[in-house]
């Protein structure tokens, strides 16, 4: 019997240096893995050079740093690009990643139009769930069609958008949310290539490259209608708003990488489980079955996983593929009269919302409203409400949480850990880099930039030109800020029902009794300091502290220590609470203790939240810290106690 193809298999990798990445990579394709997935780090997603100040701390922590060309040739040393496909999880800075990967690929003598991957691209979910943003709406789209244009007449193999609904359920989005939503993302992208005034042939091949990148959660039924909804969707935009009239252009074209908000760091090898069941929702309809795959690791709600942890992952894509019989057949679910029941009942709830958030302008007016935030806030309450009350049972967090220890999880490198000497080689290389390349050809590379910029001219070539040029990812960066301007998304907090527990009544009162005692409001202000976009457990915090009471300074993501002490000495804040996920804790905890105490605020007690390892935990609580919360902390109710019972000691104290 023939078999269908397997999907491509990737692993969402990167770290450290690009010489580090590189050798990781050529190890994963030497284990069987068929395509690549680059995760950047913080710093190159957000148009900033290694050495920048608010690049402290953040330098190979979450990706791999990639500040010029030079980096770009490392990253594919004896990877040969043409033949590889290729996914970059890039945003704000597509086009210079992309004009980057060109440059490379034209050094190994890679034909354009044999280039195979995806530029992630999609700049309305990072106002939304992952926050590397950094133009407004208007300039972003005009960049997205920017690449979008050239790579359909360039390179036309290659995927310029990834519409990516992944982000969207991370930060608590129902099937119903990261549908609507994403597809809505989808029609903003279409309306602004049409703009461009293309000819229809021309409008569908840019049509049918435009693909999506999903996301998978436990609900295993639901989540396999839904990818059922997606396409059939789809199909029917492309056909009814566009005039799309070939079946094939209106394909749903989708990658995936299963979810990772649902990995507990308690009992964490009961993730293992978690994700082969979500893997079987995007795999086991033929009709909905995804094009690429990458998992994560067990261990990653601990901190970055290891080789081994993501071979771990490698190998079950794989034994699905290869053992089982899976591909060998149609779509078994088709004829199911209860899974198209639940289809078309997605569908009508998606094509509602859609058609609301149409009469709101679209996608971007929605997100300028802080509608579309707003409502991830209040969803992501919910879950989290669900979770604290035992409705939603996660096994090992909130049931069944009896454990044997795990020999997984101990020793020294139970996880990796990226060198601190790892941001002061890459800063070394930079340096270099600037000092040996020719600066009249970068300085003409960055006028003929800021010209196609402000022209509205396609940004490709002029990028292409810079990346060959030695142009840097900061310099590229400074040139369209200079010309775009900076943006910054709603919080949503502000607008978000009171979607958590009502069991507040407790924390309530002690916030009016400890507030009598300070003689004012508690105040709180949740900080997030350096590069991270994750805000999704800060907005939590920030909303239920202020339903139990407190006053609440929340200004969004991406502040500097400086910016959240001035804040913390102008607001006079009773504690100052820090989310931080990119790793980076260690160096900006230490900078905002330091400041606090030029201050003189060393009195008000700061805690900290993220990912952090055991290990790190001890050296935070000896710099000062008065408490550490991680992901096995999901009771914010009782972190909040904590909090008020932590002021309360520190009034105490000053008395």
């Amino acid at each position: 019997m023939k078999k269908d193809k397997p999907w491509i298999f990737r692993t969402y990798a990167g770290h450290s240096t690009a010489a580090e990445s590189n050798r990781l990579y050529r190890t994963n394709l030497q284990k069987g893995q068929t395509g690549l997935s680059i995760a950047f780090d913080l710093p190159t997603q957000t148009g900033y050079d290694s050495d920048h100040p608010l690049a402290r701390g953040e330098v190979g922590k979450v990706g791999v740093p990639v500040a010029h060309l030079g980096d770009m040739r490392t990253l594919f040393r004896d990877i040969p690009i043409a033949q590889m496909n290729t996914s970059m999880t890039i945003n704000a800075t597509a086009p210079w990643l992309l004009s980057l990967y060109i440059a490379a690929a034209d050094e190994q003598g890679a034909p354009r139009a044999a280039l195979q991957g995806t530029t992630q691209n999609d700049i309305i979910k990072e106002y939304l769930a992952r926050g590397t943003y950094v133009f407004g709406p208007g300039p972003s789209l005009r960049l997205t069609r920017d690449v979008i244009l050239f790579t359909t007449r360039e390179a036309p193999k290659w995927n310029p958008m990834n519409v990516c609904s992944y982000h969207l359920q991370e930060a608590g989005a129902t099937p119903v949310q990261e549908l609507s939503f994403a597809l809505a993302t989808a029609i903003a992208v279409l309306d602004e290539v049409k703009k461009a005034g293309l000819a229809e042939a021309d409008f569908n091949d840019c049509a049918a490259r435009i693909s999506f990148f999903v996301n998978a959660g436990m609900r295993f039924v639901t989540e396999l209608c839904k990818m059922r909804a997606f396409t059939e969707l789809w199909d029917e935009i492309l056909r009814d708003r566009y005039d799309v009239a070939d079946e094939k252009t209106r394909r749903f074209r989708y990658g995936v990488q299963v979810n990772s908000l649902g990995l507990t760091e308690q009992q964490p090898e009961n993730n293992v489980y978690r994700i082969l069941i979500e893997t079987l929702a995007v795999t086991l309809s033929k009709g909905a079955r995804a094009r690429a795959v990458q998992l994560p690791a067990w261990n990653e709600a601990l901190g970055l996983p290891r080789p081994f942890d993501q071979q771990w992952s490698l190998r079950m894509q794989q034994i699905l593929a290869y053992e089982t019989d899976l591909l060998e057949y149609g779509d078994i679910f088709e004829g199911s009269t209860a899974i198209a029941r639940k289809v078309a009942e997605l569908k009508e709830a998606a094509r509602a919302e859609i058609a609301a958030i149409d009469a709101m302008g679209g996608a971007v007016a929605a997100v300028d409203s802080g509608y579309l935030k707003s409502k991830l806030v209040e969803s992501n309450a919910r879950r989290l409400a669900a979770i604290e009350a035992g409705e939603q049972v996660v096994v090992g967090v909130n049931r069944f949480t009896e454990t044997e220890p795990s020999p997984l999880t101990t020793g020294e490198d139970a996880i990796m850990v990226v060198p601190d000497h790892v941001e002061a080689e890459q800063v070394g290389g930079l340096v270099a880099w600037r000092a040996q390349r020719d600066g009249r050809a970068v300085k003409a590379a960055l006028v003929e930039l800021e010209a196609a910029a402000r022209e509205d001219r396609n940004i490709m070539p002029a990028s292409i030109a810079a990346a060959k040029a030695g142009v840097t990812t900061g310099e590229w960066g400074a040139t369209l800020r200079a010309v775009f301007g900076e943006y910054r998304a709603p919080t949503g907090v502000g607008a978000a029902r009171n979607a958590g527990t009502d069991d507040l009544a407790g924390v309530r009162a002690e916030v009016e009794r400890v507030s009598g005692r300070l003689g004012r409001r508690l105040k709180l202000l949740v900080g997030k300091p350096g590069l991270d976009g994750h805000s999704n457990g800060a907005e939590q915090i920030a909303v239920r502290a202020r339903d139990a009471g407190m006053e609440v300074v929340y200004e969004g993501i991406r502040l500097t220590p400086a910016e959240i002490v001035n804040a913390a000495l102008e607001e006079g804040v009773h504690c100052v609470g820090l989310s931080i996920l990119s790793g980076s804790h260690l160096a900006l905890v230490r900078d905002v203790m330091d400041r606090m105490k030029a201050e003189g605020l060393d009195d008000v007690p700061v805690v900290v939240g993220g990912i952090i390892p055991q290990q790190d935990e001890a050296v935070l609580r000896a710099q000062g810290v008065a408490a550490v919360y991680t992901p096995k902390d999901f009771a914010i109710n009782m972190i909040l106690a904590d909090l008020v019972k932590i002021v309360e000691r520190s009034a105490v104290k000053t008395q």
